[in-house]
């Protein structure tokens, strides 16, 4: 059952103790709100200002699971606050773990600050789970996939538009560290797993990944250079590096290039062109 005035409460506590620089945010001359603004929190959860409004004041209708997923990762909230947040809305909350989607607030603070840089978080199973505007800019949105879809492993073998974002020189080694990596998680997550469904669909559908699954390959690691090939600024050769949350298999990727290269030009054009598609 739903608790109104704890989640209320809860809401209206977590809402005033963020500040706009802590979810990326620009703070503004005149701003007199100690904390965020209701309109600020329903645009970071995806909602109306009504929707979210009538939460906090004790009203409106009962929210669904996937509501108050929204609300808990757009208030940062921690796995704990985020399950003590369901339970205030009346649901069980979800289960933690390999699965799991919620983005820890440590990794969001720091991709909340990379507004000039390509960044992504990803699953151990490459879905994208929240982009910087560069990151957009480079490959595209990445989170608008659906599906097994949203996985660049499984896209790599069922849509031929997912390798035209690489150099064609790095397909053979990219084919082959996609299949060990599912397979690397589908050995560890075990039978029923979100990994070992990739892996059965993708074995029925693709006979480029039965051959490289049969060679049993696993460890293969991704290299510390990516090239790219983008659509309007040409080829790009970024570094990336990694960040792990400790807590749940989520990687926090960041793209950069040697100061003063071509990919570093490219990627200043690359920030412009991004700005202009936003606006």
């Amino acid at each position: 059952m739903i608790d109104r005035n704890g989640l209320a409460q809860f809401l209206r506590r977590r809402r005033e103790s963020l500040q706009p620089e802590d979810v990326g945010l620009p703070r503004g001359a005149r701003r007199r709100t100690s904390g965020l603004r209701r309109e600020e929190v329903a645009a970071l959860c995806h909602m109306s200002t009504d929707y979210y409004a009538r939460l906090e004041r004790e009203r409106g209708p009962h929210p669904s699971e996937q509501m108050v997923a929204a609300i808990a990762q757009g208030l940062h909230l921690s796995l704990d606050e985020r399950d003590h947040l369901f339970r205030l809305a009346g649901h069980t909350a979800p289960p933690r773990g390999a699965d799991s989607e919620h983005i820890s607030p440590g990794l969001l603070r720091i991709l909340d600050r990379l507004h000039d840089t390509p960044a992504e978080i990803v699953t151990e199973l490459g879905e994208t789970l929240r982009q910087s505007p560069l990151g957009t800019a480079l490959t595209g949105d990445l989170t608008a996939h659906s599906g097994p879809a949203r996985s660049i492993g499984y896209r790599w073998f069922t849509d031929p538009a997912a390798r035209r974002l690489y150099a064609p020189e790095d397909h053979a080694f990219l084919t082959r560290m996609f299949v060990s990596g599912l397979r690397g998680a589908a050995t560890l997550r075990g039978a029923g797993s979100r990994a070992a469904h990739y892996a059965d669909l993708l074995l029925a559908r693709s006979a480029e990944f039965r051959a490289v699954w049969n060679d049993h390959e696993v460890g293969i690691r991704p290299r510390e250079v990516k090239r790219f090939v983008h659509p309007e600024v040409g080829p790009l050769e970024l570094t990336c590096q990694t960040l792990l949350d400790p807590d749940q298999p989520h990687f926090l990727l960041v793209y950069t290039a040697v100061p003063g290269s071509e990919s570093h030009e490219k990627l200043r054009l690359l920030s412009v062109i991004g700005a202009q598609a936003l606006r």
